[in-house]
């Protein structure tokens, strides 16, 4: 429709979502923004500014494909965590808020060295060296389009000279010794892989979420290899599935049973992250 308004296309939008996501208002928004690349609060402000027919063509077209269930953050290259901005493609795993218990942990810990596993989008060794000046990171991953990513966003956050990034399989080359070893690797079952949501299961990097026959393949090679590289007194935190938690800690008491072992829950109380001390 030639000269739909901001309120008409963002009611347009809130319906055509409203099957899709639980956001719908905020996801039109979004996506909006993201089209006229005018802040959400100027498009607030101004519900009657006309829009260009070739925006609400390019809107329409965003709408389409998040109804089709096709992730809002690859569809704008952005995603927020830790309060920072990050650039996301279909490379890597989209950051979750869930993930920001993990780094809750490892920012306590207060580490000069530390090895981020699976960087994929960087996101966790980013906001480690953004709210830890002094600190140094390694991020490790096998795929080198998600490293090209990780590593735009340590640029856009002013971190690249702090952090290095490797592509290898988990810390294969790496020696020690070092403060902190911290993974949101795959932990996804291969019975739990239909019940993942279609824009999951259908989106993002399968490398990155699927763990194996019981979910926890990479889980079991981090804690076997990661005391190499660790310090005495240093520690592990790995993100876990919320069922993983009992499984992980007896993989811990058959591998290391000297080590010391806790499951940290998330906000939602579910069982989020294992943290292992030698």
């Amino acid at each position: 429709m030639v000269g739909l308004s901001v309120g008409e296309a963002l009611i347009e939008g809130a319906d055509r979502l409203q099957a899709t996501t639980d956001t719908p208002r905020l996801e039109a928004e979004t996506l909006l923004a993201h089209t006229t690349g005018l802040p959400r609060t100027t498009l607030l402000a101004y519900p009657e500014r006309r829009l260009d027919p070739t925006a609400v063509h390019r809107y329409r077209a965003l709408l389409d494909r998040r109804a089709a269930g096709y992730p809002l953050p690859y569809l704008t290259g952005h995603v927020e965590f830790y309060g920072l901005d990050l650039i996301v493609t279909p490379s890597v795993l989209i950051p979750r808020p869930e993930t920001e218990t993990l780094v809750d942990l490892a920012l306590a810990h207060r580490p000069r060295l530390v090895v981020d596993v699976g960087t994929g989008s960087g996101c966790i060794a980013v906001a480690l060296a953004v709210h830890l000046p002094e600190t140094r990171v390694y991020g490790t991953d096998i795929s080198a389009t998600a490293l090209r990513v990780a590593a735009a966003n340590a640029r856009r956050h002013r971190v690249s000279n702090r952090i290095h990034f490797i592509q290898c399989d988990l810390i294969a080359p790496l020696f020690g010794p070092v403060d902190l070893v911290v993974a949101n690797p795959p932990y996804v079952a291969a019975g739990e892989w239909a019940d993942l949501p279609h824009s999951i299961r259908e989106h993002e990097p399968h490398i990155a979420l699927d763990g194996g026959p019981d979910g926890l393949d990479i889980i079991r090679r981090l804690l076997k290899s990661a005391p190499r590289i660790l310090r005495p007194g240093g520690a592990l935190l790995i993100e876990i599935g919320a069922t993983q938690g009992q499984a992980t800690m007896d993989l811990v008491h058959a591998l290391w049973p000297s080590a010391t072992s806790v499951i940290h829950s998330d906000l939602a109380g579910r069982d989020r992250v294992l943290e292992v001390q030698w």
